[in-house]
């Protein structure tokens, strides 16, 4: 194995190897049973004498740090921190009193969405596809492809915009899907949403301007406006979606009008129609996040934001992290003509452009028609296993909490009925311990950890059902674990 050691050019270098060797036993660089280099070869690379390493290592091997075994050579022990070892942390991970500090606002911030890390028997997370959904064939043939294409290995970077063929197939697909116009050079390739609300929010921005969001809402955004030094204002949601009557002036609105986060109302065309106003007045953006629309269970999609959009105001974002994996990191923005060209160049400073492999094997995938298959084959799993868990939800939880109807995406919204006091965070932690993941809808709330400051509309109550991640076999025992946790919560009546 390679073993770096640093011995300095000045003390007792026998002693600085013996810290350096010890630390790396204690914090788990040198596995238990792991092979250390012989003495000979350690000393050489070191430039010390042999003796200076052969001396170490008996120190080492009588404190039980090294195990010695005839004929094999010299192995790391199996020990944890020790009473003065400072917890076993490497000297990297302990800061120095007069260490680089982050800006405060880094040190403040929490992940409201992170999970207790309990075992996990029944994963109701928002957010999460179904992996054993993924075409692993058909997107293995698409990747070889790729391979095989010398565009696809070319030795120079990339186009930041991303890959031609690509932005092609996306403005096909979300034609026909969604009915949102654009050409290939109204497309922009992104790592992910998230990296997509980052660009705008930079090419749009300036320090202290005012973004509206909705609340609850998508915590992630709201950090991400809040970290680039945007006053972030949170704007109440009913069972429709945005209150537009109580937006603020703002440079820019961020809003899910397809299928509200997280508690899945549609938009109405009127109030698309009076935001598309109220930005024309205010002179700002608005960010249409159409997450997860390509997954609908009933009743026809109203238009896109983008599409009854006259004045190139909207900025649509959209993404395949749910339609295929998360891991792939790939989504997209459709923006006016006028934003690209910034866009463009946000995307070239950030990270110049997204991997160029993945988005030709995604371009094939599309143009193969394998995409529509699979994602004509996973909506019919996904609303099988709507219509199931709201039906069982509503059995087995229907004495606190009532189901918020939804028709789309990858989750739903459970309410606490009317007279029912409920301590959603109490509730989850409870489930938790049962191996029952499901998440709170305070967590989705503006007052979350790290957001500074409370919601418009107060700490609503609720949690969030996600049917992405959890097999259909497993939801009744999953939520009996889960109705036993609000058993025992006992709401008052009040």
């Amino acid at each position: 194995m390679d073993l770096h050691v640093s011995v300095g050019e000045r003390g007792d270098r026998a002693d600085r190897i013996y810290r350096e060797l010890r630390q790396a036993v204690l914090d788990g660089r040198l596995r238990p049973g792991e092979r250390v280099p012989p003495s000979r070869e350690l000393a050489a690379d070191l430039g010390v004498a042999r003796s200076t390493v052969t001396t170490v290592y008996d120190r080492l091997i009588a404190e039980g740090y090294l195990v010695a075994r005839r004929g094999a050579g010299t192995f790391a022990a199996a020990v944890g921190g020790r009473a003065g070892d400072r917890a076993g942390a490497p000297a990297g991970h302990r800061p120095a009193p007069g260490a680089a500090r982050p800006a405060p606002w880094w040190e403040e911030l929490d992940d409201p969405l992170w999970r207790e890390p309990l075992p996990i028997a029944y994963d109701f997370s928002v957010g999460s596809p179904d992996a054993a959904l993924f075409p692993a064939d058909e997107w293995r043939r698409s990747v070889a492809a790729a391979l095989r294409d010398r565009r696809s290995r070319s030795a120079h970077y990339g186009d930041p915009a991303g890959d031609e063929r690509l932005r092609a197939a996306v403005s096909r697909r979300i034609a026909l899907s969604r009915s949102v116009e654009a050409d290939a050079a109204d497309v922009l390739i992104t790592s992910g949403a998230q990296q997509a609300f980052d660009l705008i929010a930079r090419v749009v921005l300036r320090p202290g301007d005012v973004i509206a969001v909705e609340d609850p809402g998508y915590p992630p955004v709201r950090q991400l406006f809040a970290s680039l030094g945007a006053r972030v204002v949170p704007v109440p949601v009913d069972e429709h979606g945005l209150r537009v009557d109580l937006l603020p002036p703002a440079r820019l609105v961020y809003v899910t009008p397809s299928h509200q986060f997280p508690l899945g109302g549609v938009l109405p065309l009127e109030r698309r129609r009076a935001l598309l106003a109220w930005a024309e007045r205010h002179d700002a953006v608005v960010i249409e996040d159409d997450y997860d629309s390509e997954f609908r269970f009933a009743s026809r999609p109203l238009d896109p934001l983008h599409r009854v959009d006259d004045s190139g105001r909207v900025v649509y974002v959209g993404t395949f992290s749910k339609t295929m994996l998360p891991s792939l990191r790939v989504g997209f923005v459709v923006a006016p003509r006028s934003l690209l060209p910034a866009l463009r160049a946000a995307k070239r400073l950030t990270d110049w452009h997204t991997d160029g492999l993945t988005q030709a094997a995604l371009a094939r995938f599309v143009d193969t028609g394998a995409f529509a298959r699979h994602l004509r084959h996973a909506t019919r799993a996904y609303a099988e296993r709507h219509a199931s868990i709201g039906r069982q939800a509503a059995e087995q939880l229907g004495e606190w909490l009532h189901v918020v109807p939804s028709v789309a995406g990858l989750h739903l919204a459970l309410l606490p009925r009317e007279g029912v006091a409920l301590d959603s965070e109490r509730v989850a932690a409870r489930a938790a311990v049962a191996g029952v993941v499901v998440q709170p809808l305070p967590r989705f709330g503006a007052g979350e950890p790290g957001t500074r400051g409370q919601g418009a509309g107060g700490r609503r109550e609720g949690l969030l059902l996600g049917f992405g991640a959890v097999p259909a076999a497993d939801v009744p025992d999953g939520l009996r674990l889960l109705a036993d946790a609000l058993a025992r919560e006992r709401p008052a009546e009040s």
